[in-house]
């Protein structure tokens, strides 16, 4: 499958997969993470329902804060 994963497209060995798996394919371990499909925000007790498809546009950002 083809899918642009922060503006970079990518290719995977998957036909489907979820939020997390995703996660774990690219090994982003970061807590706080914000998570968009398509420009729809997906929340974390989603990201194993929220299926990523061919052509998707996936935004995976991390926040980071301090003082």
């Amino acid at each position: 499958m083809e899918i642009t994963l922060n503006n970079r497209t990518e290719f995977l060995d998957l036909d489907n997969l979820t939020v997390n798996e995703l996660l774990k394919v690219k090994n982003f371990t970061f807590k706080m993470l914000v998570i968009k499909i398509n420009g729809r925000l997906i929340k974390k007790d989603q990201y194993n329902d929220a299926h990523i498809k061919d052509g998707d546009n996936v935004m995976v950002m991390h926040l980071i804060s301090g003082g």
